[in-house]
């Protein structure tokens, strides 16, 4: 059984920024390329600071931040239960905001229900607790996939749930962005918060992946 919560209203989206051949860029990113580099020629920004902000958010910002997060839901029944209420003020609450301001859910899941979230028009992500999209997820095939055939998808990525589990596709927006809340793994008992964190990966945050078991 799959669910698609599909919310496009003001669907004003945002691009990262990727480096080499424009060929294989959809038409915006395209843009975005050119004038970048329009504006490094012209000397107003150094390709040096566009590479630092990138680096900064790949492995800085996200998904470190995302993964607190997650261990600190595990960890925390009373920050989980914040994250259910009102997943905006719990995620500002740790100092982890989006200069684009858009509001918060986290999602659950559980022994009957996985999430997996999507954005059918572009590539709309929480890039203050996840850092910078992977290249699939701004991919047509995923962004159509992933609505018309949700257990496809997870199936592609190496999941196979059983029937009785059923699947909530979340399309986001720029209104709207959605951080799944993996299943804390088995033999997890004896971690601290940070070892946990260690354990959340940035896909399955997505609900393309689950978190990593310990070693």
């Amino acid at each position: 059984m799959s669910e698609h919560h599909n919310d496009t209203h003001g669907h004003a989206h945002g691009h990262s920024h990727d480096h080499g051949d424009n060929s294989h860029l959809d038409e915006m990113d395209a843009r975005v390329r050119a004038l970048e580099s329009l504006l490094v020629e012209k000397g107003y920004v150094e390709s040096a600071a566009i590479d630092e902000i990138i680096q900064t958010y790949e492995t800085k910002i996200g998904p470190r931040n995302g993964a607190h997060v997650v261990a600190k839901a595990w960890t925390e029944p009373e920050f989980a239960q914040r994250l259910k209420d009102d997943a905006t003020a719990a995620i500002h609450s740790l100092g982890y905001t989006s200069r684009q301001g858009e509001h918060m859910e986290a999602v659950f899941n559980s022994d009957d229900t996985h999430h997996l979230v999507v954005c059918t028009l572009c590539s709309c992500y929480p890039w203050s607790v996840l850092g910078l999209p992977p290249t699939w997820y701004k991919s047509p095939p995923f962004r159509s996939k992933a609505v018309i055939d949700p257990r496809g998808v997870l199936a592609d990525f190496g999941i196979k749930l059983p029937d009785n589990v059923a699947v909530e596709v979340h399309d986001s927006t720029a209104e709207t962005r959605y951080l799944v809340i993996p299943q804390r793994p088995a033999g997890t008992g004896g971690l601290n918060a940070d070892q946990l964190a260690d354990l959340v990966n940035r896909n399955s945050m997505i609900g393309t992946a689950f978190a990593d078991n310990p070693a």
